[in-house]
């Protein structure tokens, strides 16, 4: 199953010189909700932005045809 993962992310505005929150979705193919949660916290594991994630709901995608 596809799930859509909402992530606020701290971004730097290089422009204003500060930093500011952003959200960004990540489509996760996974088990279920906790399994997708985990894996995007896994993949930002290791970098140095701070995240949260706010939500994760089963997506209405049900495959991904890749060329």
């Amino acid at each position: 199953m596809y799930y859509t993962a909402k992530v606020k992310l701290l971004v730097s505005d290089a422009g204003a010189k500060k930093e500011k929150w952003a959200t960004e979705q990540y489509l996760v193919r996974a088990e279920s909700v906790t399994h997708a949660e985990q894996l995007v916290a896994e993949d930002f594991a290791g970098e140095s932005i701070d995240f949260e994630v706010k939500g994760v709901t089963q997506s209405q995608i049900v495959k991904i045809i890749n060329p």
